[in-house]
């Protein structure tokens, strides 16, 4: 990875994080607010945008089903107890540089982690982001994919410019419940805004700017979403 590369100053809040239960759910204090995020699809059926959909009242501290069968979604009832619910972290812990690869453009470039992909599918407008990044010495072409990384959820995809700064979009800590218009899955948790997360064995994650958090309980990269909610 490109050593010249500037990552942004994670913003501290010893208030926010999220602390992940042994075969449990997800416990969130610091009061962060708990939405819906509907995908914006345009007349392609291609995802463009995000707007807000229902806001839950804010509270200090809530627990988020990680087993996906909560019968009062999106928060946890106790269930994972009784269906023995295996909540084992496989996730790579590594931070995100040491995953991606290393993409140059004409006028930006671009990280790519696949592996922490979740298949919403913003990436894939005006001939895909990869295309985009390498024809990004083109105004249209580079406001396209800069526009396209940032409404990546789950932070697989960042964009630098030729200074080797990241572009990223300025979150409050939030999280998100991704709703598709197009399919029935339960979609991620997007965690947004440097929110602390803790495993639960002690270790904490990287702190990012956007990650995906699984709630279906069935993704083979927890506790992160790998988009197994839409098979």
């Amino acid at each position: 990875m490109a050593s010249k590369k500037q990552l942004r100053k994670k913003p501290t809040n010893d208030q926010v994080k999220i602390n992940i239960n042994e075969n449990g759910p997800y416990v969130v204090s610091g009061g962060i607010p708990l939405a819906e995020d509907i995908m914006v699809l345009d007349e392609d059926g291609t995802p463009y945008e995000w707007r807000a959909g229902n806001k839950y009242p804010t509270k200090e501290k809530y627990t988020l089903c990680r087993c996906g069968q909560s019968k009062n979604p999106p928060f946890c009832d106790g269930t994972h107890v009784h269906i023995e619910f295996d909540g084992t972290e496989t996730a790579n812990k590594e931070p995100f540089l040491k995953q991606a690869e290393d993409i140059h453009g004409q006028g930006l470039d671009l990280t790519d982690a696949p592996g922490l992909c979740v298949h919403a599918g913003f990436c894939d407008r005006a001939l895909g982001i990869w295309t985009l990044v390498d024809n990004s010495d083109v105004p249209e072409a580079k406001k396209i994919a800069i526009e396209e990384a940032s409404n990546c959820p789950s932070g697989r995809l960042v964009v630098w410019d030729k200074d080797g700064y990241e572009i990223e979009p300025e979150f409050k800590p939030a999280i998100g419940l991704v709703v598709d218009p197009d399919q029935k899955g339960v979609g991620p948790l997007w965690v947004r805004g440097y929110v602390p997360i803790e495993s639960s064995d002690g270790s904490k994650y990287e702190i990012r700017n956007r990650v995906t958090l699984c709630r279906c309980g069935k993704s083979a990269n927890k506790p992160f979403c790998d988009g197994t909610h839409l098979d």
